[in-house]
């Protein structure tokens, strides 16, 4: 059935692709509608174009990676991610700094990157690597897609906070803090320092992602088995090793808060913007390390659903309101925008927490044995 699954999983997620197509299409004016300046949405629109393949390379890779990580073969998906990165950096050079192709030339190489992953992933798996759950095509994967639609609107609520939070940084008048203030006529220094504070916290966030899948995967599996208690063991393992990696983070951080922005810049105006966020970008890997893991164990659970309600509540309810109020009402700027959405992150990791401590596992057993048999059916 995995292969009749991911099947399923291609034909809704391509679906959802092609119903969010006019977004990249008209990605110019609607900026422009949302109030960004004519040049940013104009070029933003431009890229948004040229990154159309690569948002149908979405669809059909996410599927693949979980196919194959349910089956442990994530070697495989190393070495292919690696070819790829290989690639990446040749082809980067050639259409960026020797063909001169300015941001197009790295939307292309994008577009080439992500489309080998997924050719590299796909041959694997229809040529004898997956030769007792890839059959072939099949037409059941047309049935029950309901079911996958929800889930992925669930998973969906579970993320769009994200977008949020980055559509709100766009009107922020300031950005004030421990003393550091930008103003208007410099809000590309504000910029500048939340991109190198996202930067940071993405290369971070790729270990409690992996937690994520890894400890999703492994629940998944354990509970289909009718093993509840090494459902349990899986997640206590994954919790504590990613608590763990991200308390040596956030120390790391503070303790070269002055000093880690040099990475990317040498300007003295936007290394102490940085400064003035490492205490945010701090707590944020703290808490980034522990709700990937929980929201890993929700999704293993088929939690999904219970959990996009959580989200509502804890960011859309609480972090949102909160961070509007601390960033644009109280003038905190995105010291108080970011402070409100940690907020709602501390709010949801508790939930979840509480949740998967109060969890009865063997029950939960026997639920995903029954929904087992209910899908196959």
């Amino acid at each position: 059935m995995l292969g009749i699954y991911m099947q399923r999983s291609w034909i809704v997620l391509f679906v959802c692709s092609v119903l969010l197509l006019p977004t990249y299409v008209f990605a110019t004016p609607f900026l422009k509608l949302l109030g960004h300046p004519t040049e940013l949405a104009e070029q933003s629109g431009l890229v948004a174009l040229w990154m159309i393949p690569l948002h149908f390379s979405f669809a059909f890779q996410f599927p693949l990676h979980r196919f194959l990580q349910s089956q442990l073969k994530t070697g495989i998906i190393a070495w292919v991610c690696l070819v790829a990165l290989a690639v990446h950096v040749f082809i980067s050079w050639l259409f960026v700094y020797h063909l001169q192709f300015g941001l197009i030339g790295t939307a292309v190489t994008l577009n080439f990157s992500w489309w080998l992953i997924v050719f590299g992933l796909f041959g694997y798996t229809v040529c004898g690597g997956c030769p007792l759950s890839w059959t072939g095509f099949s037409t059941q994967a047309f049935s029950g897609l309901w079911e996958f639609l929800k889930l992925s609107a669930a998973s969906g609520v579970m993320l769009w906070w994200v977008l949020v939070l980055l559509s709100l940084f766009d009107y922020l008048e300031s950005v004030d803090s421990y003393g550091v203030v930008v103003m208007r006529i410099s809000m590309q220094i504000a910029v500048d320092a939340l991109s190198i504070c996202q930067t940071i916290n993405g290369w971070e966030m790729m270990i409690p992602i992996s937690f994520l899948a890894a400890t999703g995967v492994r629940v998944a599996n354990e509970l289909g088995a009718g093993n509840g208690k090494g459902a349990k063991f899986a997640t206590i393992v994954s919790v504590w090793t990613s608590v763990v990696t991200g308390v040596f983070f956030c120390f790391l951080i503070m303790f070269f808060r002055d000093k880690f922005a040099l990475i990317f810049t040498s300007s003295p105006v936007v290394l102490d913007a940085v400064n003035s966020l490492a205490v945010l970008l701090a707590v944020t890997i703290l808490f980034n390390s522990v709700q990937p893991v929980l929201s890993g164990v929700a999704i293993g659970s088929g939690w999904q659903a219970f959990v996009a309600y959580i989200n509502i509540g804890s960011y859309y309810i609480i972090g949102v309101p909160l961070g509007v109020l601390l960033g644009m009402i109280s003038d905190f700027g995105i010291l108080g925008l970011w402070a409100g959405m940690i907020g709602g992150t501390a709010v949801q990791t508790l939930i979840l927490a509480v949740i998967t401590l109060r969890t009865d596992w063997e029950k939960e057993a026997q639920k995903a044995s029954s929904r087992l048999a209910e899908f196959s059916s």
